[in-house]
């Protein structure tokens, strides 16, 4: 059995500028086919816009409010919203306000598997 605490998990910025605090993922578990973790964009920040050629993605946003861009196309996001964020799609989230989501990759998120323009 796997169980990790949030708190115990150390926060790291990753190649688009996000801090990520990863939950599961195979760096601290027997993590196969996804990873989870949590990400935080501050008010007025966005990531750099990118994309994952093998990771689907899904963000569930936990607090705050901004904007999801991908390929092309955007819709403002808050509190309850789900974003799929297909494998190869171009995409960037921007904050109005400080962001906080889980963020699930399958297969898991790694750095090698990020692409910017």
């Amino acid at each position: 059995m796997e169980i990790r605490q949030l708190a115990e998990q150390e926060p790291f910025t990753t190649k688009d500028g996000s801090t990520i605090r990863s939950i599961l993922d195979c760096a601290n578990a027997p993590v196969e086919k996804q990873s989870l973790a949590e990400a935080t964009v501050p008010s007025g920040g966005a990531t750099e816009r990118h994309y994952h050629k093998l990771s689907e993605e899904f963000y569930f946003v936990l607090e705050g409010a901004g904007r999801m861009e991908i390929d092309g196309k955007t819709r403002e996001v808050g509190v309850g919203d789900a974003v799929l964020i297909p494998a190869g799609a171009w995409h960037q989230i921007t904050a109005e306000r400080e962001l906080r989501f889980l963020c699930c990759c399958a297969p898991p998120y790694s750095h090698e598997d990020i692409f910017f323009e």
